[in-house]
């Protein structure tokens, strides 16, 4: 996963209204459940057996690897809660908007005898709902890093750049490069 795609990760995570199971056997068992019983799918996942996976769930297994802790926990965030996570993304997206925080490499194309050279920039910005709607629909379509990117970039020209059409209405295209970090908060 990419910078943004990760980023989208944990900020529908941290709209969790309740902490994610503390027990590796308990987040095994949330895992299972998730999955509809099955522990072959739960230890494809994680990447061990499905022994392993039944072990846990036993109590046989108590204290997982520190990768494997890593990972138990990775995938149990990203199923922690659906419906909390749904209920904030179509608040996002059609009423809230989301706060981009971002220190990247931003350039544009505008009007000739500009000083349109990249350069690092700082920037907090709240993008609009249609912004938010367009980036979570591309990330559910399995839209590659630098087309999240492309969007985050549209969206940071509508509202730093051009101001909301209130200036520099003849500017063309954004360019979003070399993300050093980058928040976004639902």
């Amino acid at each position: 996963m990419g910078k943004l795609q990760d980023s989208l990760e944990r900020a529908g995570a941290a709209t969790a209204t309740r902490p994610i199971p503390k027990s590796a056997g308990a987040q095994m068992r949330f895992l299972v459940r998730s999955e509809k019983g099955s522990t072959r799918a739960v230890a494809d996942r994680l990447a061990v057996s499905q022994r392993t996976v039944e072990r846990y769930l036993k109590g046989t297994l108590r204290r997982p690897r520190r990768e494997l802790a890593a990972r138990l926990e990775r995938e149990v965030r990203r199923d922690w809660q659906p419906r909390v996570r749904a209920r904030a993304r179509t608040r996002a997206a059609t009423s809230d908007g989301i706060v981009v925080e971002t220190r990247a490499r931003l350039g544009y194309s505008g009007a000739p005898g500009s000083t349109d050279e990249d350069r690092t920039r700082l920037l907090t910005q709240r993008l609009p709902p249609h912004f938010a709607a367009r980036l979570f629909d591309a990330q559910a379509a399995g839209a590659s890093e630098a087309d999240l990117q492309q969007i985050v970039a549209e969206g940071l020209r509508e509202v730093y750049f051009r101001d909301r059409g209130r200036r520099a209405r003849s500017l063309e295209e954004v360019r979003f490069t070399t993300i050093d970090y980058i928040e976004i908060d639902i």
